[in-house]
Order: C-alpha cells, then sequence, then structure tokens
C-alpha cells in the first residue's frame, strides 16, 4: 500500500467518479481540438500549393537561356515563378521572377527566357507559388 493510499484510506478521502470523467472529458476535447486543427492546416496547406516540373532548356547565347517549364496551381489563383540559369560551377548567372495571371486550367505549360551575365549550362524553375 502506498503512502497516498494510507492516508486516503486514514482520513477517509477518495477521488470522486464524476471528477475524473469531467478531467477525461476536457481531455478528450482538448485532444479533438488539436487534430481538427492539424487536420485543417495541412488541408488547407496542400489546396494552395503549386508543383512546378522542368520540361526542357536551351541555352541561346552567352546572354540568354530559354526554359520550359509546367506547373500545376490552384484554380482562379494567380502565379509566381522565379526562374534560374546556371553557369557549370553551380553559379547564379541569371534570375527572373515571372507572374502569371489567374486561369480557369489547373496545368499550365510556358516558356520564358532568361536574361544571363555569363555562358549558362542550365536552367530551371527554382520554385513557384501563389502570391
Amino acid at each position: 500500500m502506498t503512502t497516498q493510499e494510507m492516508l486516503d484510506e486514514r482520513y477517509g478521502r477518495r477521488a470522486s467518479p464524476r471528477r475524473r470523467i469531467v478531467l477525461w472529458s476536457i481531455v478528450g476535447v482538448v485532444a479533438l481540438t488539436l487534430t481538427a486543427l492539424l487536420g485543417w492546416t495541412t488541408v488547407s496547406n496542400t489546396l494552395r500549393s503549386v508543383t512546378a516540373t522542368d520540361t526542357g532548356f536551351t541555352v541561346t547565347d552567352a546572354s540568354a537561356v530559354t526554359i520550359s517549364f509546367q506547373f500545376t496551381a490552384p484554380v482562379g489563383e494567380p502565379v509566381a515563378c522565379a526562374i534560374e540559369a546556371q553557369d557549370e560551377d553551380h553559379g547564379t548567372v541569371g534570375w527572373r521572377v515571372v507572374e502569371y495571371p489567374a486561369s480557369e486550367d489547373h496545368s499550365r505549360a510556358f516558356t520564358e527566357e532568361i536574361p544571363t551575365l555569363a555562358l549558362a549550362t542550365t536552367g530551371f524553375v527554382n520554385s513557384c507559388w501563389v502570391p
């Protein structure tokens, strides 16, 4: 028998079953609320996400690179994409942010030219987002 049990037996103090039910009810409500909040946050972030895929690039000359890409975005939302050109040492030689108006198409494809400061060896989409 523990000290607490001996004291409870000696002085007649017992935990009320009603008090225990109230405590577990509060814990359950808080847990359900936090679970619902986490679920809603996950779903709302996914609904506004943009996924971009590079489909090709062409080094025009030492002053430009043309890249082709497509993205999947929420319908009716404008999209901005950062496109980048790099040299053989992975240094950035060109950078551009392109904004596209809202569209009813879920997936769209584009070809853009990036002006460069030196000869680039690659061009790609760095990231896209809903502004």
